[in-house]
């Protein structure tokens, strides 16, 4: 799975959504311009030493990650959609694109795409939910659909042992 945050504002999100892709083997595309820059210490706190695994690709603009990766499958997450996010049928090799904090995607963007806009369900009194957690939230159901591809699905206490 490929995660694409288009110019993303708060370090420590980034950070967060670079832990993610680390711990599900998903690629990580930030489109320029960033509100930070990725030698910030909150960055590489949130990622944790987790970062130089981190399989990151930056892009001046939108343009530019359009031109490397002609055809591929995007899928733009934005509360504007019509369609909610479980009802995409993903693949393992396609894109999900999220906006930045405060702003979201531009519907620039958007216009072109509305049968591959998804939202996440939430109640009218709340504009949108924090970016990491939208992220792990559509990638992760991604993931559920391609039955976790190459992820370890069980786990082992560390000092007992399951009865």
């Amino acid at each position: 799975m490929h995660i694409i945050l288009h110019q993303p504002e708060i370090p420590a999100n980034t950070g967060n959504i670079g832990r993610t892709c680390v711990a599900t083997g998903s690629s990580l595309h930030l489109i320029e311009p960033l509100g930070f820059r990725l030698d910030e210490k909150s960055i590489k706190r949130a990622g944790m030493d987790y970062w130089d695994s981190l399989d990151v690709t930056r892009y001046i603009n939108y343009q530019e990650f359009q031109e490397k990766h002609p055809g591929a499958k995007v899928w733009f997450a934005t509360t504007k959609a019509k369609k909610v996010y479980t009802e995409a049928v993903f693949g393992m090799d396609d894109y999900i694109m999220f906006g930045k904090e405060s702003g979201g995607i531009p519907e620039e963007i958007l216009v072109d795409h509305e049968q591959d806009c998804i939202r996440i369900p939430m109640l009218d009194s709340i504009r949108s939910l924090n970016l990491s957690n939208s992220v792990a939230v559509v990638l992760y159901e991604a993931l559920r659909q391609n039955d976790f591809q190459g992820m370890r699905r069980a786990g082992e206490l560390h000092r007992l042992q399951w009865r």
